[in-house]
C-alpha cells in the first residue's frame, strides 16, 4: 500500500529508508534532483509562518484515494520520490514556487496520525492540531480560513438545484463585521445544527470570496462546522455529527467571549422570546414549543398541535380532526382553555412534519399568525387567531425538533410543569366535542388558506379572496385577490418578454436583435460622404476600412459650454464600433448623410445610445428632422431631451409576460405588464442593457416555476388580479391583468 500510517510522528524518522536524504521544503527549488529525498511536513494549508514554509503536494491514481482517506489536517506526512513542478498557482496563493507530484509508481506516504477528542475534560497528553482563527474583518478574498461566529440570520437545510442540501447563515463577530455563509453536502446530518439567532458557529476551512461586494464564505474539501448554544452562562457543549473533532480550552474561551459580547449587542435579544401570549394577528415569530399531536390533513398539508403553556389574547382557531387521524394526546381541554395553537403546515416543510412524534419540542421559524373566521360564525363574531409555516425558505422559515436537554428548553419546561394537572381531566366526552368547531382546511376553502411564500400584494383595498372558476364567473371591471401556482408563462426566452411600447400610438414591438440593427449600421456606412450642416462642428478620421471616414458633429451653439460633449452626432461608424464610443461618451446620435444633409438612420437601429443603454424611436409618430434644430438652453442632455430636440417619439421598455394561473379549481391566462417592473423589482430600461438584471428576473422565474417541476411543486403566489374588457374585432373579450404584486425579497 503506497500510504502507510504510524502511530507517532517521531517514527517517521525510523521509516526513512537509509538511501534517502531529508531535505526541507525551504531548500526545493526546480533545480533540486527529486530521488533520494523525502520531505516530513505536517498537513495545514493555513499555516505560514515563514516564507516558502508551505507547498502544494498533488497526488494522482490510487494515491490520491488512499492519501484521502488515511490523513486528515493536522496529521505530520513523510513524502518520498516526488517529482519537483513549477506551482501554477504560486502568484495567487504565495506558498512554495514548485510544487510536489506524486503518481503512486514509486512514490510512498507515511501519515502520523494526531489523536482528536470531542469530550471534556481534555487529555494531558493528548496531541492537538493548532488552529488559526481569522476575525471576519480580516478576511481576505479566495483564501481557505478557520472562522467563529455569531449567527444573525440562517436557513435549515433545504434542497438545492443539484443533489446536494444548502444551509445558509450569516454571521459576525466582534469586530461587527458580517459576512454570509454557504454550505453544500448530500448528507443532511453533516449541517451546522442551529437553533437559533445568537448561536455560537466554528468553521473550518471554508474559502473566502467576494460576491456582490460582501465577502462571503463557501464549504471546500476537509471542511467541517461546530455549533453552540449561545445563551450566557450555559455549558459550552459543541453541538456536531462528526465522530472525531478538536475543541480544547482556548475554544472554550473564544465561545465565552463571543457569548459575552452578543448578549450586549441590540439585534441579539429581539424578538427570541415570543411566546403564545405575546402573538398578535399579522406577525411573523419564531416559536419554541411541545407538540401534543399531529393530523395529517391532506397531501399538502399536516396539522400540529402545540403549546408552550401561556394563553393567547386572542380566541384560537380550533382546527379538529376525527379522533382516528389524530396522533397523540388528546387536547380538550387545553383547546378550551385557549392553550392550544393549531399549526398548519406546507410544501417542503411536510417532511419534516411528519417524522415529528407527539412531545418532541419544536422550534418554528417565521411562523404566520393570521385572523380567521371559522365557517359557522357570524359576520359580527370576531375572528380567531389561526397559524401557518408557509412554503419556501423565505426569511428562514422553516422547523426543526429540539434535543430535550437543551439549555434553551428549560424556561419552557418549568412554564409546561405548572399545568401537568390538566392531563387528568384531558377526557373525550359529547359534551366537549360539541363545543368544538369542525373547521379543516377543506371547509373553509383551500385557496382561502393565505400563503405569501414568494409574492406580497401592495394594494390598498380590502377585496375577498376568490377562486380562479369563480373568477371567470365574475363581471368586469373587477379587483380581486387569488392565490394561484404557475403553470406556465411565455415567451420561454425571457429575452423576447423585453418590449418596446409607443405611448402615443399604442404600438409596441419586439426589440431589433443585433444582427437587424447591425445591417441598417452597415447600409448607411456605404459610400457615406461627411453631412455639412452650418450649424454643426465636424471632425473625421478614416476608419480600418479603405474608403469610410467616421465623422463626430457637435453643436456650434454648444462649443464653449460644459455641455458641448454630452451630445455627440456620429457618421459611418458601425454597430460594434458606436457600442464601443458610447462607454467613453454619455449621448452618442448616430447619423447619415443624404444629399450633404445630416438625418437620423432608419429608426429600426436606435437613435440614441448611452453607455449599456439604446433608445428607439417610433416610425410612426417621430417626426426625424433637422430643419431647424435647437441644442441650447439645456443644463442636462437624458433621452427625454435628446427625443425631444430631434423630433423623435421616445419608446419606452416594457417586460410582458404571460402567466397561465392554475388553482384547485381552474385555470386563467393573466397578463403581467404594467406592474412588471414592480413585481421583479427591475427597471425595463436598465434590464435592457444589464445582464445581471436580466439574470435576476431569471432566477425569480426559476423560483416560481422551478425548471423539471411539478405544479404540486411549485410555491403559491398570493396575487391581485384586475379583470377588464377590450375591444377585439368589435366583440369585447374578458382579460386579467397581475396588478398591485411584487415578489418578496428577503
Amino acid at each position: 500500500m503506497p500510504v502507510q500510517k504510524v502511530n507517532d510522528s517521531s517514527d517517521l524518522d525510523a521509516k526513512v529508508p537509509s538511501h534517502l536524504q531529508r531535505t526541507s521544503i525551504t531548500s526545493l527549488t526546480m533545480t533540486s534532483e527529486p530521488s533520494h529525498r523525502c520531505v516530513k511536513t505536517q498537513e495545514d494549508p493555513l499555516q505560514r509562518t515563514a516564507e516558502h514554509t508551505s507547498i502544494n503536494v498533488i497526488f494522482f491514481g490510487t494515491l490520491a484515494k488512499d492519501f484521502s482517506q488515511s490523513a486528515r489536517q493536522g496529521d505530520v506526512v513523510l513524502l518520498a520520490d516526488f517529482t519537483i513542478k513549477k506551482s501554477p498557482s504560486f502568484l495567487r496563493d504565495k506558498l512554495h514556487p514548485c510544487q510536489l507530484e506524486m503518481d503512486g509508481k514509486d512514490d510512498f506516504v507515511y501519515v502520523s496520525v494526531i489523536c482528536f477528542v470531542k469530550s471534556l475534560p481534555l487529555c494531558r497528553n493528548t496531541i492537538y492540531a493548532k488552529y488559526t482563527y481569522v476575525p471576519l474583518n480580516d478576511l481576505k478574498p479566495r483564501t481557505v480560513v478557520n472562522v467563529y461566529g455569531v449567527v444573525t440570520f440562517f436557513k435549515q437545510p433545504f434542497p438545492s438545484k443539484g443533489s446536494d442540501y444548502c444551509s445558509t447563515l450569516k454571521i459576525t463577530d466582534q469586530s461587527d463585521f458580517k459576512v454570509g455563509c454557504n454550505i453544500f453536502s448530500k448528507k443532511l446530518e453533516d449541517h451546522p445544527i442551529l437553533f437559533r439567532v445568537g448561536d455560537i458557529i466554528r468553521l473550518h476551512r471554508f474559502k473566502t470570496d467576494v460576491f456582490r461586494d460582501s465577502m462571503s464564505l463557501l464549504n471546500t474539501f476537509g471542511w467541517s462546522t461546530v455549533t453552540f448554544d449561545g445563551t450566557t452562562d450555559s455549558p459550552v457543549v459543541p453541538r456536531t455529527s462528526s465522530k472525531s473533532f478538536h475543541f480544547g480550552e482556548s475554544d472554550i474561551r473564544t465561545v465565552q467571549e463571543l457569548r459575552q459580547w452578543a448578549a450586549n449587542q441590540s439585534w441579539i435579544s429581539n424578538d427570541l422570546k415570543v411566546s403564545l401570549s405575546t402573538v398578535k394577528p399579522g406577525m411573523y415569530f419564531d416559536l419554541t414549543c411541545q407538540l401534543l399531536a399531529k393530523a395529517v390533513m391532506d397531501s399538502r398539508c399536516i396539522l400540529l398541535k402545540v403549546w408552550d403553556g401561556t394563553k393567547c389574547k386572542h380566541p384560537l382557531l380550533n382546527v379538529a380532526v376525527a379522533s382516528d387521524a389524530l396522533e397523540g394526546e388528546s387536547t380538550i381541554v387545553k383547546d378550551r382553555m385557549n392553550l392550544t395553537a393549531n399549526v398548519l403546515v406546507y410544501d417542503n416543510h411536510l417532511e419534516m412534519a411528519r417524522e415529528l412524534k407527539p412531545g418532541t419540542f419544536l422550534q418554528f421559524y417565521n411562523l404566520h399568525a393570521l385572523l380567521q373566521r371559522a365557517p359557522d360564525q357570524q359576520p359580527d363574531q370576531s375572528e380567531h387567531l389561526s397559524f401557518h409555516l408557509h412554503g419556501g425558505t423565505s426569511y428562514g422559515r422553516g422547523l426543526r425538533s429540539l434535543p430535550a436537554e437543551s439549555p434553551a428548553l428549560q424556561s419552557l419546561k418549568s412554564v409546561l410543569e405548572k399545568h401537568v394537572d390538566l392531563d387528568e381531566y384531558d377526557e373525550v366526552n359529547d359534551g366537549t366535542l360539541l363545543e368544538i368547531w369542525y373547521t379543516p382546511p377543506e371547509a373553509v376553502g383551500w385557496w382561502l388558506l393565505p400563503n405569501d411564500e414568494e409574492t406580497v400584494r401592495t394594494c390598498e383595498h380590502n377585496t375577498r379572496r376568490l377562486t380562479l372558476a369563480r373568477v371567470k364567473r365574475s363581471t368586469p371591471p373587477l379587483s380581486c385577490h387569488v392565490r394561484a401556482r404557475v403553470k406556465k408563462y411565455k415567451p420561454q426566452q425571457l429575452y423576447q418578454c423585453l418590449k418596446l411600447f409607443c405611448s402615443n400610438c399604442k404600438t409596441m414591438e419586439d426589440v431589433p436583435d443585433d444582427s437587424a440593427v447591425a445591417k441598417v449600421f452597415r447600409e448607411s456606412a456605404k459610400d457615406s460622404q461627411p453631412c455639412d450642416e452650418q450649424w454643426a462642428a465636424t471632425s473625421s478620421a478614416s476608419s480600418r476600412e479603405p474608403g469610410r471616414t467616421i465623422s463626430m458633429h457637435i453643436s456650434r451653439d454648444m462649443v464653449g459650454e460644459s455641455t458641448h460633449m454630452q451630445l455627440i452626432f456620429i457618421e459611418g461608424t458601425t454597430l460594434d464600433e458606436i457600442c464601443v464610443l458610447s462607454r467613453d461618451y454619455k449621448n452618442l446620435v448616430p447619423v447619415r448623410s443624404v444629399n450633404s444633409r445630416m438625418t437620423l438612420m432608419d429608426l429600426t437601429a436606435p437613435f440614441l445610445f448611452s453607455g449599456d443603454k439604446r433608445y428607439y424611436g417610433c416610425k410612426q409618430c417621430s417626426l426625424n428632422t433637422f430643419q431647424n434644430p435647437v441644442f441650447t438652453g439645456v443644463e442636462t442632455w437624458d433621452e427625454q431631451a435628446v427625443a425631444q430636440a430631434l423630433g423623435v417619439q421616445l419608446m419606452q421598455y416594457r417586460l410582458l409576460i404571460q402567466f397561465e394561473l392554475e388553482d384547485q379549481t381552474d385555470t386563467l391566462e393573466a397578463l403581467l405588464w404594467e406592474n412588471t417592473e414592480r413585481f421583479f423589482h427591475v427597471s425595463a430600461v436598465d434590464a435592457s442593457g444589464s445582464q445581471d438584471l436580466q439574470d435576476k428576473i431569471q432566477t425569480i422565474m426559476d423560483t416560481i416555476q422551478p425548471p423539471d417541476s411539478s405544479l404540486e411543486e411549485r410555491p403559491w403566489l398570493d396575487l391581485c388580479l384586475s379583470v377588464y374588457t377590450v375591444k377585439d374585432d368589435d366583440r369585447n373579450k374578458v382579460c386579467y391583468q397581475i396588478t398591485n404584486t411584487e415578489i418578496k425579497e428577503e
